[in-house]
């Protein structure tokens, strides 16, 4: 089955992108929501989070203290990366159950803000990028999340920057509130379309730039 990882900086509109797959017909795995759901039921994950970050890590009930993990990895990049370090390969468990699942789609999408920085697009046959001007998306964050623009450019240094997505992207949206983003959906949908219906016929898929980085 053909694989698309989808992403794009804070602010971007992926999730929305996203969403317009849906409508049409395209299963969609958002990989930041199934991170939170595994870190409550993988039972790898819960023993690995435990030993690394101790047992206060979840209350007696069995959900995770999220205070109390945050305030660990919180401005502390060392820590940050042990954590990421555990639920990525716990998500990327869940990507390949689900994909499992998926029986009668023609390509489906993995959703995943930090899809170059985790390397899961080493799982997908193509990475679709959706790119936006800095200021549109910190404008959109702003008014989204109401927070601060010290804040906003605080997340936006923690990824990958845009221009580096794009080199390592195989395909661009630009959601730039001038260009019609509708239109470039479904100009894809077709590729994709032609480009699953080739890899169900053993045609090599052409043009993959996914590499290391």
């Amino acid at each position: 089955m053909l694989k698309i990882g989808l992403t794009g900086n804070i602010g971007s509109g992926k999730t929305t992108v996203a969403k317009v797959f849906e409508l049409l017909g395209i299963p969609v795995f958002y990989a930041d929501d199934e991170a939170k759901k595994v870190m409550v039921t993988d039972a790898i994950l819960i023993d690995a989070l435990k030993q690394t970050f101790g047992a206060a890590s979840y209350f007696d009930d069995g959900s995770l203290n999220r205070k109390y993990i945050a305030g660990i990895v919180f401005n502390n990049e060392a820590e940050l990366k042990k954590l990421n370090a555990l639920v990525h390969p716990a998500t990327f468990r869940a990507f390949d159950n689900w994909i499992a699942s998926i029986h009668a789609a023609p390509y489906v999408i993995k959703e995943a803000a930090l899809l170059f920085e985790s390397a899961s697009y080493k799982m997908c046959d193509r990475s679709l990028l959706v790119s936006a001007p800095l200021e549109n998306r910190i404008a959109r964050v702003i008014q989204r999340d109401h927070i601060s623009r010290t804040e906003v450019e605080s997340r936006e240094a923690r990824q990958l920057t845009e221009e580096k997505k794009k080199q390592l992207a195989n395909d661009v949206i630009v959601n730039d509130g001038r260009q019609l983003v509708i239109p470039q959906i479904l100009t894809l949908h077709q590729q994709y379309l032609a480009l699953a219906a080739g890899q169900e016929s053993g045609t090599k898929i052409f043009g993959t730039k996914n590499k290391d980085f």
